[in-house]
């Protein structure tokens, strides 16, 4: 038989090996995690995209957006005021005047007035005649204006084109004819007929108009009245009656463009050569056609004038008017559509 006996430590004994036991569990056990030691890195393979978006805009800085260089709220900088291009348009206009008025005082003045000079008479009807056709432009242009801003253009357009046309050419002739066929005299109904007349022409410009950059229809209105003053200048210091021999080529002239520009309508697409002549010679062969007519037109008011100076005719400067103003318009009209044309192909 055997015995076996146990001797329990004593409180002293324990108390002297409680270091070692302390010690030994801290290296046995998990480590704790210290307030000064970072997380572990966790592997971001199988991480979600929203959990990765919501921590970026937690990193991403509170004015991440008042530093960038630009904000949608900031306004952008205004353009400097193009100086240099207005004032190199209106040297290229008084370019083009001045040559324009040189070349054909050199070519077709050769004879000059043999009479001293214009007599203040013919001076007189001759600036009454432009004063009212510059105030008949006026009302075109301040007419077309009012009808692209009422929207009139625009419902103009969307109806059927033949009407348009018919109809537009059937009140310009008629209130053309009317103006004409009322006695000078007759202020009211004749000044009331001048401006129908006007409003038609204003509602046959306006589409051209609606569509054309406002730079490009002062550029176009610079040309024309640069090219019309100094043919103008020339028929008022020719000779006299010198010029009046050409107004029946001009009809001539005038019917065949008329024609080149009705040629779309019969011509098919297919003949690309065919129209590119007929276009070309609806706007170049137009602007000789109409520069004629300039010249044609001042020397007939200078007529005019000494036959009413005679009293053989009364005065009637508006009836005179409507000729320069038709082709003033004609003139325009092909101007705006050269720019237009030139315009495309730099783009």
């Amino acid at each position: 038989m055997s015995f076996t006996i146990t001797l329990r430590q004593g409180p002293a004994r324990l108390a002297s090996r409680l270091p070692q036991v302390t010690k030994t569990s801290f290296r046995t056990t998990a480590p704790i995690r210290a307030f000064h030691q970072s997380a572990p890195r966790q592997s971001n393979f199988f991480t979600s995209r929203t959990s990765v978006a919501s921590t970026i805009l937690r990193t991403a800085p509170k004015n991440a957006f008042a530093k960038s260089s630009r904000t949608y709220i900031q306004p952008s900088a205004a353009p400097a005021a193009d100086t240099g291009s207005t004032m190199r348009r209106l040297l290229t206009g008084g370019a083009i005047f001045g040559g324009t008025l040189i070349t054909i005082n050199a070519v077709f003045n050769r004879e000059t007035r043999e009479d001293g000079g214009m007599p203040p008479f013919e001076r007189a009807y001759l600036n009454s005649t432009f004063l009212h056709t510059g105030l008949g432009i006026g009302i075109i242009g301040i007419t077309a204006r009012q009808m692209i801003q009422s929207g009139f253009v625009y419902r103009l357009m969307v109806t059927n084109p033949w009407v348009v046309a018919i109809g537009g050419l059937a009140l310009s002739f008629g209130t053309m004819l009317g103006t004409r066929a009322i006695d000078p005299d007759n202020y009211v109904p004749k000044y009331a007929l001048w401006t129908a007349f006007n409003a038609t022409q204003a509602a046959f410009i306006a589409p051209l108009v609606a569509f054309a950059p406002g730079a490009l229809i002062a550029r176009a209105g610079l040309y024309t009245i640069a090219m019309m003053g100094s043919i103008s200048f020339v028929g008022a210091t020719a000779k006299q009656e010198k010029y009046m021999y050409i107004g029946g080529p001009l009809l001539a002239g005038a019917a065949i463009v008329a024609v080149s520009g009705l040629a779309p309508l019969v011509i098919p697409a297919t003949a690309v050569r065919t129209l590119a002549v007929t276009e070309n010679l609806w706007l170049y062969g137009g602007l000789a056609v109409f520069g004629g007519f300039t010249l044609y037109d001042v020397q007939k008011i200078l007529h005019h004038s000494r036959l009413a100076e005679r009293g053989i005719i009364k005065k009637d400067p508006v009836n005179e008017s409507i000729s320069l103003e038709l082709d003033f318009l004609n003139i325009f009209i092909r101007m705006v559509q050269i720019l237009m044309m030139q315009q495309n192909r730099r783009k």
